[in-house]
């Protein structure tokens, strides 16, 4: 009996065994690198792509009939406000504006003649309000020929740059033909889309009447050494893009900036005891951000964080860490949750130094 008792306890120990398995604390037996974030105040620059415009930018098309006589302007051109630009064939206006003035004539000798007769009762008051229409009439025509003829020559109605020339001189131009168009770039106004939740940061951290300073990146990467401000934001968000419209406006003192140009908006925001750590120290799983929180006993734990800000090379956090921690800064593929790890730790200031850290 006794040999049988004996195998019937070690199967019942090689059951328990295999049924309560232990928890695998592997560890990694090459050396990785460890680093902790570096808290410090540092400046973030958020971008935004943007459409630049002339502050007034307006179609100058024909008002009348007829074939182009003059062009007195050229492409590009730099104009003053009532300037003349164009002038149709004025021939058939100032014809009719001629036979206006002589029915008005007219009119005002009959008026004239119709009052001394109603002085002295020979007609009545009816005759005189009609011949007082009829002068009326006359004068309203008159005015209108005058207008007519006013349209035949086409004026700036403000100082800015002439753009394409659309006809040419002789040729037939029809009433609302588009002539050119005329850009007012003393000052621009630049619009860039933002986003839902950086809407909300701006306007629960912008004051009543402060103004958002930007800077303008040029498409040449430049730049342009004027600052803006935002002036307004658009009432509504896009629904299909989440995204709200800003209008920041710039000086354009040299009229470098041009109706049409695209560029980035550049947004500074001076954070005070930000906490960074390096883009490389993070791993992304179903979309989020994850770092490798080494504790004091050498194991690695998976920690979620919240990204406020990226830089080239770094990320501001927002959640997940205080800035006190040791992260693991290589080998994250190689380890995984809850592994006891052996690690050389490098001081931040050793680490960011070969990165790119924006100054204070």
């Amino acid at each position: 009996m006794k040999p049988i008792l004996t195998v019937l306890g070690l199967y019942a120990l090689l059951c328990h065994t295999s049924c309560h398995p232990k928890e695998e604390h592997h560890e990694t037996s090459s050396k990785l690198l460890v680093t902790s974030p570096l808290k410090t105040d540092t400046t973030i620059t958020r971008e935004y792509v943007c459409q630049i415009k002339s502050i007034r930018n307006i179609e100058v098309r024909a008002q009348e009939k007829g074939y182009l006589q003059e062009v007195l302007v050229d492409e590009g051109q730099h104009v003053k406000a009532g300037q003349l630009l164009f002038r149709i064939m004025p021939r058939l206006y100032e014809a009719e504006k001629l036979k206006a003035e002589a029915e008005a004539q007219a009119a005002e000798i009959e008026m004239q003649n119709t009052k001394t007769l109603a002085d002295k009762n020979v007609v009545s008051k009816n005759e005189l309000a009609l011949a007082n229409a009829k002068l009326k009439k006359a004068q309203a025509e008159l005015a209108l020929a005058e207008v007519h003829l006013a349209f035949t020559e086409i004026r700036a109605p403000f100082d800015g740059i002439i753009n394409h020339l659309h006809l040419k001189l002789g040729s037939l131009v029809e009433e609302g033909d588009l002539l050119t168009s005329l850009s007012d770039n003393s000052r621009m106004w630049v619009y860039f889309n933002v986003s839902e939740p950086e809407y909300l940061n701006y306007a629960s951290t912008i004051k009543p009447k402060e103004k958002i300073n930007v800077n303008l990146r040029m498409a040449n990467k430049e730049e342009f050494r004027h600052p803006g401000v935002v002036e307004t934001i658009e009432a509504e968000f896009n629904n299909e893009t989440g995204n709200i419209a800003f209008r920041a406006a710039f000086p354009n003192p040299g009229s470098l900036l041009r109706h049409g140009e695209t560029g980035t908006i550049l947004i500074r925001e001076s954070l005070k005891d930000a906490v960074i750590i390096p883009q490389k120290a993070t791993l992304e799983i179903l979309d989020r951000k994850y770092v490798y929180v080494v504790d004091a006993q050498n194991t690695v734990q998976l920690k979620p964080i919240t990204i406020a800000a990226e830089m080239p090379d770094l990320f501001v956090i927002k959640e997940g860490l205080t800035g006190n921690e040791k992260i693991l800064l290589e080998g994250l593929r190689k380890v995984k949750n809850n592994d006891k790890i052996s690690f050389d730790f490098q001081s931040p200031q050793t680490v960011f130094s070969q990165l790119v850290l924006p100054s204070e």
